[in-house]
């Protein structure tokens, strides 16, 4: 009997996490079980995530491009059909594995696996799923989960850092004779290499659209240890983001961040009515300027979708 393979993958705009979890559990089905399973990206991998696959000696997963009603899939580290090919639900989804609150909007042809768990990191659940196995994980693998919780804590500064993210991660680095302060700046360093990204290129390198109200916004995170580089690149981005508007019909208008992640916290570009108003209704600031400082702002997930409200007329 022939047996399908899955094609695992997360949200388009791949991050450390949603690349090495669609790693990691294709990894397991493949080892553990007798479903065969490939890893997938939706698109092309930041400096961190390559840095990560390199240090650990992972080969980068293949570019999906689209999927089809004769795909079986597994989709990790979003359940939002807005972070996913449009017609997502053509394919047939086995499993979701997320730590993202439930959006809704993608209708599945039948049953489904689902587990949405609080922690800061996809990879971290997956280390759950895997059981006991999760004691015999051979380095490169526990290597990508150790990576995926240092990036969506910022090093455990970020607010979604659960007790469990940090006892996991402190285990894995002691089995991987791992320093997590040196290993986290190799990290940050790499993510905050941006030379040689266009400027429309840096808007779309970490964004998710997200409904606020009756508009559609686009919000963009970029996280770094070196701020002045990007903010000396404003009215080019400025810029960016008006091309992106005039390609994106379905965005209303584009929130940029930029996490300051040993300062934390995030300086976001307020360079129109839209943007000033709802900065100034969302964080409760008055906003004076083309760019607005909100400190302890780390989290796109915790701190800055969940808060984001039209102002009042």
């Amino acid at each position: 009997m022939m047996i399908c393979m899955l094609k695992v993958f997360g949200h388009i705009s791949p991050d450390t996490d949603t690349t090495c979890s669609a790693i990691l559990w294709a990894w397991y089905l493949n080892t553990h079980t007798s479903q065969k399973a490939a890893p997938f990206v939706l698109g092309k991998l930041n400096k961190e995530t390559s840095f990560v696959l390199e240090r650990w000696g992972v080969s980068e997963p293949e570019l999906l491009e689209s999927v089809s009603e004769k795909d079986e899939v597994v989709i990790v580290d979003t359940n939002n059909p807005q972070e996913l090919f449009p017609n997502i639900s053509d394919a047939t989804i086995t499993n979701i594995i997320d730590h993202h609150k439930l959006i809704g909007g993608i209708s599945t042809k039948g049953p489904l696996e689902m587990t949405l768990k609080p922690f800061a990191a996809t990879a971290t659940i997956v280390y759950g799923l895997i059981g006991e196995h999760s004691e015999k994980l051979p380095d490169e693998m526990a290597g990508l989960i150790l990576s995926c919780i240092l990036s969506d804590t910022l090093c455990f500064r970020s607010p979604t850092t659960t007790s469990h993210d940090k006892d996991v991660a402190e285990k894995l680095a002691k089995k991987l004779n791992v320093n997590i302060a040196k290993y986290s700046e190799e990290m940050f360093s790499a993510k905050s290499d941006v030379s040689d990204y266009t400027d429309v290129g840096l808007i779309h390198l970490d964004s998710k659209k997200y409904s606020v109200g009756d508009k559609n916004v686009r919000v963009s995170v970029l996280e770094t240890t070196d701020p002045k580089t990007i903010l000396a690149r404003k009215d080019g981005l400025i810029g960016a983001i008006d091309s992106i508007l005039k390609e994106e019909k379905d965005v209303d208008d584009v929130l940029l961040f930029i996490i300051d992640i040993l300062k934390e916290e995030a300086t976001v570009f307020t360079y129109n009515d839209f943007t000033k108003g709802i900065i100034a209704a969302s964080f409760g600031v008055t906003v004076g300027s083309d760019m607005e400082v909100l400190p302890g702002i780390l989290s796109r997930k915790k701190q800055i979708a969940p808060v984001l409200v039209l102002p009042k007329n």
